[in-house]
C-alpha cells in the first residue's frame, strides 16, 4: 500500500443478478447487503466487529470459535403479528448453546418454557434474583425430606 489517494475504495454494486463470489484477503468495510440471498455461504478467519443483521432468516445458522463479547441479540424468533411473513401456526425450532462462556451474561424478556441446562456451571447465576444453587439446595432437601421421587 503506497498512499491514501492509490488506497480508496472501489465501489462495486450489483444488483438484480445472480453471482457467486469468492472473496480472500480482502478489505470490505462498510459494505451494504440488502434484499438478498447468501444461503450456504461460509465466513472463516473473518473480523466483522460492528456487523448488524436485521430482519433476517438465519435458520440453520452454526456460530462455531467466535469471540461475541458485547453482542447484544433481541427480538429472535418466528415474525410477530404484523409482520408480513407472520404465521400464527408456525413454531420457533429450538437453539442450542454448547461449550459456550457466558459469564455475566443476562437473558432478559425471553420465553424459555421447555429450557434444559445440562452440565454447566451455574455459580452465581441468578433467575428473578434468587440463587438457582440455593434453590437447587432447598428441592434436594425438600425432596430428601419428604421422600419423593423426581
Amino acid at each position: 500500500m503506497k498512499n491514501s489517494a492509490e488506497n480508496q475504495n472501489d465501489l462495486i454494486t450489483i444488483t438484480d443478478s445472480k453471482k457467486i463470489l469468492d472473496v480472500k484477503q480482502s478489505i470490505l468495510n462498510g459494505s451494504t447487503f440488502e434484499q438478498m440471498m447468501m444461503n450456504q455461504a461460509k465466513f472463516n478467519d473473518v473480523s466483522i466487529t460492528g456487523l448488524r443483521i436485521t430482519n433476517a432468516n438465519m435458520s440453520d445458522l452454526e456460530i462455531d470459535g467466535a469471540q461475541l463479547g458485547g453482542a447484544h441479540i433481541h427480538n429472535i424468533g418466528m415474525p410477530p403479528a404484523g409482520h408480513p411473513a407472520h404465521d400464527p401456526a408456525a413454531k420457533q425450532r429450538p437453539l442450542k448453546f454448547e461449550n459456550c462462556d457466558l459469564q455475566g451474561s443476562k437473558i432478559m424478556d425471553c420465553d424459555l418454557r421447555g429450557l434444559q441446562i445440562d452440565d454447566c456451571n451455574i455459580s452465581g447465576m441468578t433467575i428473578n434474583g434468587i440463587l438457582i444453587e440455593d434453590a437447587l439446595k432447598f428441592y434436594e432437601q425438600h425432596n430428601q425430606k419428604s421422600g419423593g421421587n423426581r
